[in-house]
């Protein structure tokens, strides 16, 4: 072993930290015989000095070996870490490198290093804290006073999922700062506590987009709570936000709910001619969602209504969703719209996109009502079309789909645009 320290030591002479790594991996590679105290002390000599002068490479190596050299590293890790006249660099690595040590002194020296100025520093440290666990919540919570280390600590503490970090996180979801309201609301919304729901009902008011956002998200995964607070009239109001991503995800939120209040309530944003085209089509994707027959006759209603006739885009949105609809006792409502739609004088039927899209919807409903009005698409000038209505057909029931067809090129008086279309499908199968 003292041959393997003079190598070392040479190695750190001529500031050859690679070898001197590969040197002090070889101390502790007898799993079956641990080194001797003064052994494991100068090795760590060693290896600090390859965390103080080696490059990244050299630090990112050295950071394994050091924790298998047991707890005399800790005192001189935390001497580099406590180093303001060091480069950032090794500070950084001494501070990930004592997170394999969850002792009292550790944890207080990182709580000191979360308050420093550079915010590089900081970050290192209340991460390592987090993953400290729950033996580090009473030292961070601590930090949570001082404003100047205020944001870090939420933010590390955000990152334990303990119930023991709601009370403290509860202390600074009014903070003045951003940054410390939405991480304090991101966790918080992890867990199921009485404490919780009033905290994210106010924050639905927050002046800040990114916390009104996040508490939106919360409330709209916790249906259970509508009996109670009546989310669907506490979301309505942000479906009118100031900001698109906050009515989009009021959206979402309602979607989820699944009630018919929530369904109206999406409805009329729907139908508002101020909605944004944006809004309108997250607005239809969150009555999808419900799969429920007021949403279904929501999205009916819209499809053919006059104020949409000129809004493909809009309609081009239901006809792919209704063509995703999986519940088996609205399946065939779903179809039915669909097919009726196709058979109706709507503007947007003439769109080659929509009649792509309700080609792909009634192959997927697998109605096989729809085999008559798939094949009539055969005709359709657009090749993708063609296409899509053949793959659909074969969906449905591949079988019946190529006997009619090949009964139906056997007709004189069948119109030339859907025999050749059926003569070119037939080919294609």
């Amino acid at each position: 072993m003292s041959n393997i320290l003079e190598q070392a030591q040479a190695a750190a002479d001529r500031q050859n930290w690679p070898l001197l790594v590969e040197c002090l991996q070889q101390v502790t590679a007898n799993d079956s015989q641990s080194p001797e105290q003064h052994i494991l002390d100068q090795a760590v000599s060693l290896a600090i000095q390859a965390l103080e002068w080696g490059d990244f490479q050299d630090r990112w190596e050295i950071a394994k070996v050091l924790p298998n050299l047991g707890n005399g590293a800790i005192a001189p890790l935390i001497a580099v870490l406590e180093d303001e006249d060091a480069d950032t660099e090794p500070r950084w690595f001494a501070a990930r490198i004592l997170g394999k040590y969850a002792r009292p002194e550790v944890i207080q020296a990182l709580v000191k290093l979360v308050k420093n100025s550079d915010e590089e520093l900081s970050q290192i440290a209340a991460q390592t804290l987090a993953n400290f666990g729950p033996t580090a919540i009473e030292s961070l919570a601590t930090l949570l006073l001082q404003e100047d280390s205020r944001q870090f600590a939420t933010a590390a503490l955000a990152q334990i999922r303990h119930a023991d970090i709601i009370a403290p996180l509860l202390s600074v979801v009014g903070d003045s700062k951003v940054g410390v309201r939405l991480a304090a609301i991101e966790a918080l919304s992890s867990f199921c506590d009485s404490r919780i729901p009033p905290v994210l009902i106010e924050a639905l008011k927050d002046p800040a987009t990114a916390v009104r956002k996040e508490a939106v998200r919360a409330l709209g995964v916790r249906a259970y709570l509508d009996g109670e607070f009546d989310l669907v009239n506490l979301l309505k109001p942000l479906l009118w936000d100031i900001r698109l991503e906050v009515c989009q995800s009021a959206a979402i939120a309602l979607g989820r709910l699944k009630t018919d209040a929530a369904a109206y309530s999406l409805f009329e944003l729907l139908r508002s001619p101020t909605t944004p085209v944006e809004l309108q089509v997250e607005t239809v994707r969150a009555l999808s969602w419900m799969e429920t027959a007021t949403a279904l006759a929501y999205l009916q209603q819209t499809l053919i209504a006059e104020f949409y006739n000129t809004n493909f885009l809009i309609s081009q949105e239901i006809v792919t969703v209704l063509g995703r609809w999986s519940k088996p006792e609205l399946k065939a409502t779903s179809a039915e719209i669909m097919i009726d739609f196709l058979a109706s004088n709507h503007p947007g039927v003439e769109s080659a996109k929509i009649k792509q899209s309700i080609a792909l919807g009634l192959g997927q409903l697998g109605d096989i009502r729809a085999l008559d009005v798939l094949i009539k698409l055969l005709a359709d000038p657009d090749n993708s079309v063609r296409l899509h209505s053949l793959s659909a057909i074969k969906q449905l029931d591949g079988g019946e789909g190529r006997q009619k067809l090949e009964s139906l090129v056997k007709q004189d008086n069948l119109e030339l645009g859907l025999k050749e279309g059926i003569a070119i499908a037939l080919q294609e199968w």
